[in-house]
């Protein structure tokens, strides 16, 4: 496989594209009135932007991005939030059965993002003082985790 592909419904192209070429760090391969692409060679992946009328907030649970070092959600963090993006940080977190370090984003039209390195396993699925997991999650609209 070349690339994994994801395709996205949003209600303003022009603020979409923006922000996703802000968190990608490159141009989309290809813009339309009501569409545009973004070709990522690492990770493979082939990300569309599709215009709808309407968008009800997160569609999905969430997108997210595993790095393979720590110190990659501290440049992460530092590129985007130099871009103007607003960053919600979790650090040392349980989460997914797993210790993490990360962070989230979210684009134009609710979808949430997530940067994490994963530190260690964990016999916990969450602990309740996290956002990213809780039930009850006053600083997203839906439970985001795993």
């Amino acid at each position: 496989m070349k690339y994994a592909h994801v395709g996205i419904n949003v209600s303003h192209l022009a603020k979409s594209v923006e922000f996703y070429q802000k968190m990608f760090g490159v141009k989309p391969v290809k813009v339309k009135g009501d569409y545009a692409k973004f070709l990522l060679e690492s990770p493979g992946l082939n990300f569309t932007l599709n215009v709808r009328d309407a968008i009800r907030g997160n569609q999905v649970n969430h997108f997210g991005f595993q790095v393979e070092r720590a110190e990659e959600i501290a440049l992460h963090k530092e590129r985007l939030e130099k871009e103007g993006i607003l960053v919600s940080d979790e650090l040392d977190t349980t989460c997914c059965y797993a210790v993490q370090d990360k962070f989230w984003i979210t684009d134009p039209d609710g979808n949430e993002w997530e940067f994490f390195y994963t530190k260690a396993d964990s016999d916990l699925r969450y602990t309740k003082q996290v956002a990213c997991c809780v039930e009850e999650n006053t600083a997203r609209d839906t439970v985001s985790c795993c």
